[in-house]
């Protein structure tokens, strides 16, 4: 019986996970294997040295639980064309197959991405896996870090996970946006996608453990004044992105990362995105099954 083999990068946090071919339909046992991997260590990359064919990323997202098809919001002037509706295109190329240039409200928006974040939290709806494939990749630059979110929970003061029990975050798109630069939203872009709450202590499915639910989409409190939440958010994100707490990809060609949004933050790394292409797609599975 084939398995799937788990390769741990560090004690208890990210993994490299192979000897299946996972672009292909694979049996229970080794989907048991891979959820398993995940819920210990929440990032796993799989590294078969080419570049996942579409359909198969979109067959291993089906795997793993329900897939968005449709946008979950509106940049204004983006046209979706180069890949599937199943999966993301977070790629610098546009319809055209060129790199945006500078300026580019699409480009403007994904900078966003280096701020330290969980994809969706800022949807009632949350993000359970992404998984992320490199099609292209620049020849320097363009890493992802992630943050283990359990780890940093266990770690806090007493007094600490005291305070934060029972607290609820308000997220935003726009919210994160504005932080990293972003122009102001446009009604369409406003409209597309309102905020969300979130408990900001949450116990993980899977492992049963306390986790902390924090994104740079997180914009306040719920409860609190503005600037008091927003000052104990910054200290929770400073708290989990310490060094001890964080794994850095550093990507090859055909590199395939799964991570689980539920207990991990993560952020993209800068490089020059107005001169090198970035090919990345993404599968996003959801907790849960979206409507027709």
């Amino acid at each position: 019986m084939i398995r799937l083999t788990v390769t741990p990068v560090a004690r208890e946090f990210g993994a490299e996970v192979g000897g299946v071919d996972l672009s292909l339909p694979f049996d229970a046992t080794v989907l048991a294997d891979l959820i398993g991997a995940m819920d210990r260590y929440a990032v796993c990359f799989y590294r078969p040295g080419r570049p996942m064919p579409d359909n198969g990323h979109i067959a291993l997202g089906k795997a793993l639980g329900p897939i968005d098809t449709n946008p979950v919001f509106k940049i204004t002037g983006r046209k979706k064309t180069r890949v599937p509706i199943e999966l993301q295109d977070v790629a610098n190329i546009d319809e055209n197959n060129d790199v945006m240039k500078e300026g580019s409200r699409v480009i403007l928006f994904r900078r966003g991405d280096r701020l330290w974040h969980s994809d969706m939290s800022f949807h009632p709806n949350r993000a359970v896996y992404s998984l992320l494939s490199a099609h292209e990749i620049p020849p320097a630059g363009g890493d992802t870090e992630f943050c283990d979110l359990r780890a940093a929970y266990d770690a806090l003061p007493d007094a600490t996970k005291a305070k934060i029990e029972s607290l609820v975050a308000v997220h935003s798109i726009w919210y994160s946006r504005a932080v990293a630069g972003f122009p102001d939203p446009t009604e369409e872009e406003l409209a597309s996608r309102p905020p969300s709450r979130h408990r900001l202590v949450q116990v993980h499915p899977g492992s049963k453990r306390k986790t902390l639910y924090l994104a740079s989409h997180a914009s306040h409190i719920e409860g609190w004044s503005e600037d008091e939440g927003r000052v104990l958010l910054k200290e929770l994100k400073e708290f989990a992105t310490q060094g001890r707490f964080v794994y850095r990809h550093h990507w090859q060609l055909g590199d395939v990362v799964i991570w689980d949004n539920r207990c991990t933050m993560h952020r993209g790394t800068p490089y020059e995105d107005t001169r090198y292409r970035r090919d990345m797609r993404r599968a996003t599975t959801r907790e849960m099954a979206l409507s027709a």
